[in-house]
């Protein structure tokens, strides 16, 4: 493998200078470093188990998962503006069908 070029040190990014330094100087790993590796959640089970816990059950679901078919123009007209377009279909269904 080619070895990367790395880019200057730059202040505020994070790390120390110190620590740009010691990672700089990290040799590429080799076939059999990878094959000692151990699963990140073998490595830190207590960090691994916090992640996978996510944000938890809602303790007051407002909102209920259904399936619904819709035109793929709807669908399409919706996705164009961006994140958020399931919501946005239910503020026009609330609005059209005069719910607060």
């Amino acid at each position: 493998m080619a070895k990367k070029t790395l880019k200057a040190f730059q202040p505020g990014r994070g790390y120390t200078k110190k620590v740009w330094d010691e990672v700089g100087d990290s040799p590429e790993w080799t076939a059999e470093d990878f094959a000692k590796a151990k699963p990140f959640a073998e490595v830190f089970p207590d960090l691994a188990a916090s992640i996978r816990r996510g944000r938890g059950p809602n303790k007051a679901p407002t909102k209920r998962l259904v399936s619904l078919r819709l035109s793929r123009e709807v669908i399409e007209k919706y996705k164009a503006g961006g994140d958020g377009w399931q919501s946005r279909i239910d503020a026009d269904l609330r609005r059209i069908n005069k719910i607060k």
